[in-house]
């Protein structure tokens, strides 16, 4: 049997709570979840890579089945290298539905044996974003409800 194994692909800067609970949600589903961190050569990250890695497997680390990995190019590139037919992605409303729609069928125009699968934000979640989270911690404030680790100020 072919293990079915997931990417959960963003740029996870930072690492919400919301993301922590699409990825626990998606845990029973899934032999194996990747954590996909994409980078982009021209945008620059709040928190780095380095910092934000450890944060992350913290958070898994009683879920050996979770991964994390960088990767660069095409989601679906990516995911085709993993060998994970699966992209988890979540939605908190409407507008995040219309964005991803347009990404998922081009995701599998480039390859046509991946699936996405959308998971709802829990409601308590869906305010919750990491350009909300970044602009909050860039002006001195607590940031603490909004992650699932600490970062210090």
């Amino acid at each position: 049997m072919i293990p079915r194994k997931a990417i959960f692909p963003g740029s996870f800067d930072p690492f919400t709570l919301g993301h922590e609970d699409i990825v626990r949600r998606a845990l029973p589903l899934f032999d194996e979840i990747i954590i996909g961190i994409g980078t982009n050569s021209n945008k620059q990250r709040y928190f780095s890579t380095e910092f934000i890695i450890p944060k992350i497997e913290s958070c898994f680390k009683h879920a050996p089945q979770v991964k994390v990995k960088v990767f660069s190019g095409l989601t679906a590139t990516f995911a085709k290298e993993q060998e994970a037919h699966y992209l988890i992605r979540g939605l908190r409303n409407t507008t995040d539905f219309e964005y991803e729609n347009t990404i998922c069928q081009a995701n599998k125009y480039l390859w046509s044996e991946l699936e996405t699968i959308f998971i709802i934000t829990n409601p308590s979640l869906a305010h919750i974003s990491s350009s909300l989270v970044r602009d909050i911690h860039k002006h001195n404030g607590n940031v603490e409800g909004f992650l699932p680790y600490q970062i210090g100020m």
